[in-house]
């Protein structure tokens, strides 16, 4: 007689960060590894939970974390670290008892962030300093230059080409930056998929088209590798605002407007992290029968 599998049953929450929403899993006191067919599944709205991003909350790998972080798109990718998520992290691991502090040290694919839990709700993140180096991305060009300019397709298929040009940068993912005139009419379905894409970007890449408004205030849209686009985008954001500090076109506090809400962000220049204040929300729980 053939002996039927058994089924695991795994605790999950769903939050989100402005609309950015999540799936989270605590592997410390639930041990699971899924596979990238297990986390497709999984992240499919409509014979799934569903989800921008996949959130693995596990035990810290090196001395001065408090946990190691995970993130995987709704494609099975994985990817090096998402804002929104962390804020979200932070939010779960003190209201599950998991730590019983602040600030809390988190150990991403390539970074350590320090989250601070305020008590209005609000969620500041140490992000690190942003890398404005090609090779951080990775970006295929030389040398590194304010500006960059592309020639691509307007819309994935398209034999019209247009000349596009931006700012990169990576907060530990990468980020290429657009600055728009009107970020609601902005092509971010079509050119966000073509350089989402593009072969320069050996690893894919975040597209953020950034509206200025004033000195201290954008609006954006970004475009996800893995994901398209999302209500929110925390290092998205960060990237954009950087730029444009960089470019002398914003002050050191901005605050984003996104189409889930609203980032306060806040850089100074130079090899100064970059603090991403905002909230995260939880919305429901369940248990995954896997």
């Amino acid at each position: 007689m053939t002996q039927s599998k058994s089924i695991q049953r795994v605790p999950f929450t769903k939050m989100h960060g402005l609309g950015n929403d999540f799936v989270v899993l605590d592997t410390i006191s639930h041990p699971i590894d899924l596979s990238p067919a297990q986390v497709r599944q999984l992240g499919d709205r409509k014979r799934g939970i569903g989800f921008d991003q996949l959130l693995i909350i596990g035990p810290p790998l090196r001395p001065d974390a408090d946990f190691s972080y995970r993130i995987f798109n709704p494609d099975g990718s994985e990817v090096e670290h998402c804002g929104n998520g962390a804020r979200c992290f932070a939010r779960y691991v003190l209201h599950r008892g998991l730590i019983a502090r602040s600030p809390i040290r988190v150990q991403t694919m390539n970074r350590l962030l320090e989250l601070h839990s305020h008590q209005d709700g609000q969620v500041t993140v140490d992000m690190g300093a942003p890398d404005f180096s090609p090779a951080s991305l990775p970006f295929n060009i030389e040398p590194q230059q304010p500006f960059y300019t592309l020639t691509v397709p307007q819309q994935p298929g398209s034999e019209i080409m247009t000349d596009v040009t931006f700012q990169a940068v990576s907060m530990g993912n990468p980020h290429i930056v657009l600055n728009v005139a009107d970020c609601e009419h902005a092509p971010v379905s079509t050119l966000g998929a073509v350089l989402c894409e593009w072969p320069s970007f050996p690893k894919g890449v975040n597209v953020g088209f950034m509206q200025i408004i004033d000195r201290s205030t954008i609006r954006l849209r970004v475009f996800e590798r893995g994901a398209g686009e999302t209500e929110a985008c925390g290092t998205g954001t960060c990237a954009a605002v950087v730029c444009g500090i960089k470019a002398g076109l914003l002050d050191s506090r901005v605050r984003a407007i996104l189409t889930g809400g609203e980032l306060e962000i806040e850089w100074h220049g130079a090899e100064s992290a970059v603090l991403m204040t905002g909230p995260a929300t939880m919305v429901y729980e369940g248990v995954l029968l896997l």
